[in-house]
């Protein structure tokens, strides 16, 4: 999917942080909305920078006693611990168990990725201390689509082979599923390199796919709308806490532009039948949007579904300039694009 129209990258960077401040508690990492390559902020014109500043003091739990436990054989001087599975948007937690005799050194995390790049992974350690999240120093690189990269930090220990000492990580990737390798080592700063073999893991996503909608859609001013229905399933082996979804729209021609009163969209609920969903001018540019109910998102175990039943119809009213239209739906974990699926029809009457 991921499927983007370059004229409306305001209208969905604008409208990805109202996703972010409508996603509520359980979401993703705090951090910038990202929508296929756009990350909300850099055009949301200010009217979200509040919020989206205010995201990123939340706090967050540390790792649990079982993220702090020693991994690996006892004759291992280091052991790399992640899961199997690496599901996008959602914080995975990791860890390096360290047994080599030295006092203090550097860890370094050999990332090898296919399918994404890894300037897309984020990797963060837990530091007790100060009982917080730090990003861990990734190495810059001058390709475009790196597929190889490292994380690094530096470790003070008093770890031996006796009393093993675990360091908690924590990652996501923020891009497109793939697979991931990991290799671990450890440099003591005296010439001595402890190495683990590299541990592999699927990164994954749920399922996103749309119907009813035609390839040539055509919707006559003040005529009949077209229903169209997006399921979602959670194909992965994490619960989602927070799936929502985003519908948004763009309609421009000459000097005239496609507003809120110009589209009808409504969303099927069940009890309560067909429902107006009101749509939002963008603070940027003449697009629109609107979040979709519930608009806190749906929680979403592995194996399950969720649907969202909506149909649009271009009002009698709409100016008659317009011919030709852009809409979509992406669907988001918290603050985290998973897809979008585009949905371009014609304007007639």
């Amino acid at each position: 999917m991921a499927v983007r129209s370059g004229m409306f990258g305001a209208v969905v960077a604008a409208a990805a942080a109202m996703v972010l401040a409508c996603a509520g508690a359980g979401s993703a990492a705090p951090r910038l909305a990202t929508v296929g390559s756009v990350q909300a902020g850099q055009d949301a014109c200010g009217a979200y920078a509040s919020e989206l500043v205010a995201a990123t003091k939340a706090a967050e739990p540390g790792p649990a006693p079982a993220d702090l436990r020693a991994f690996g054989a006892s004759t291992q001087s280091v052991a790399y611990h992640q899961p199997k599975q690496l599901p996008i948007g959602l914080w995975s937690m990791a860890s390096v168990t360290l047994r080599a005799p030295a006092t203090h050194g550097t860890v370094r995390l050999a990332l090898t990725s296919k399918g994404f790049s890894t300037d897309s992974m984020e990797i963060q350690r837990w530091i007790a201390a100060q009982h917080r999240w730090v990003d861990l120093t990734a190495s810059s690189s001058d390709d475009s689509f790196p597929t190889r990269g490292t994380f690094s930090f530096s470790f003070a220990t008093a770890a031996s082979p006796g009393h093993p000492q675990t360091v908690a990580l924590r990652m996501q990737d923020l891009d497109r599923p793939g697979s991931l390798s990991v290799a671990a080592s450890y440099a003591d700063g005296h010439g001595h390199t402890y190495r683990d073999p590299a541990v592999g893991a699927a990164v994954t996503r749920p399922r996103s796919s749309l119907t009813g909608w035609p390839a040539h859609t055509t919707l006559v001013r003040g005529g009949a709308a077209q229903s169209f229905t997006l399921t979602v399933k959670n194909t992965t082996d994490r619960t989602y806490p927070a799936i929502s979804t985003l519908f948004y729209a763009y309609g421009m021609g000459g000097s005239q532009v496609l507003t809120p009163r110009d589209l009808v969209l409504e969303q099927y609920q069940a009890g309560h039948g067909w429902t107006a969903l009101p749509l939002v001018a963008s603070g940027c540019d003449p697009g629109m949007s609107v979040v979709p109910r519930p608009t806190a998102g749906v929680r979403l175990a592995p194996g399950a579904s969720a649907t969202v039943r909506l149909r649009l119809a271009v009002a009698g009213t709409a100016p008659r300039a317009v011919t030709r239209a852009e809409a979509g739906l992406a669907v988001q974990s918290g603050d985290t694009s998973l897809a979008s699926s585009s949905l371009p029809f014609r304007v007639g009457g």
